[in-house]
């Protein structure tokens, strides 16, 4: 029996955790956290009576295994490193942290002896368009990126396009697209730069998660699109992280990385 411990319980994301680990035998929820979290949530979420409710990090105490973190990019970093520092093992799909963070929570993680995920994205497709973007960088190095998210969505660009980004950077040697003599007449309308590689978010009402990379050659072109419709989507990646986390020795970035 896993028991988790949900950081974000309330969000979109925290609340289909909530029913993936209901109908999942092998799962045990034991604590729920949030800010504004108070009593009146166990009705409201409708969470059992062994289920700890809390407010405050410094109040948690550890009963679980599992750290999951569907947060915010703000309190993320703070959530995880509490997580380690209590011996919980994290599976974090906030997205937001920088580099310098990832490499100090790994450090940590090290130092405690605990394994953990972050994951940009626990969707397949999600996955599967950064690994196909990878090969295809091989042959065409010239690359945009293009994320859609909900209006709601706190960072940009999104996690999985920068991993995207990131991804593509290491089968492509960083290089200048477009006009040499190219002028913005406005501000940022070429998009973030990531190596060369351009990335452009888009935030609007009705979308969920998507997210399109470009890649551009002599007389032909090549577009590779991921959708994700509805949240329970990534549920999938969610579960396989639940189970396997308990088995890894380290901090592990990207999901594909435990399938």
């Amino acid at each position: 029996m896993v028991k988790i411990l949900v950081a974000g319980f309330s969000g979109s994301m925290g609340q289909q955790v909530l029913q993936l680990i209901e109908k999942t035998p092998e799962f045990e929820l034991v604590a729920v956290y949030a800010p504004q979290a108070s009593e009146k949530d166990r009705a409201r979420y409708n969470l059992k009576e062994t289920v700890k409710i809390y407010s405050h990090l410094e109040e948690i105490e550890r009963q679980a295994d599992v750290w999951v973190d569907f947060t915010t990019p703000t309190a993320v970093y703070e959530n995880v490193s509490f997580a380690l520092e209590h011996g919980m093992a994290p599976v974090v799909g906030t997205t937001g942290l920088t580099d310098e963070q990832v490499q100090t929570l790994q450090a940590l993680a090290q130092t405690k002896g605990l394994g953990g995920l972050i994951a940009p994205n626990f969707g397949m497709s999600a996955v599967l368009l950064m690994k196909f973007a990878k090969e295809a960088a091989k042959y065409f190095p010239d690359v945009e990126i293009i994320e859609m998210h909900h209006a709601d969505k706190k960072d940009a660009p999104s996690g999985t396009a920068l991993s995207t980004a990131k991804e593509i950077a290491k089968n492509r040697l960083p290089h200048h697209q477009g006009a040499p003599t190219e002028v913005e007449t406005l501000a940022n309308v070429r998009g973030g730069d990531y190596q060369g590689i351009k990335l452009h978010s888009v935030r609007l009402p009705g979308y969920v998660a998507h997210e399109q990379v470009l890649f551009g050659g002599k007389g032909e072109a090549l577009t590779i699109r991921q959708d994700s419709f509805e949240r329970s989507s990534f549920m999938g990646g969610v579960k396989v992280a639940l189970e396997k986390v308990l088995e890894l020795d380290q901090l592990v970035v990207g999901l594909e990385n435990i399938l």
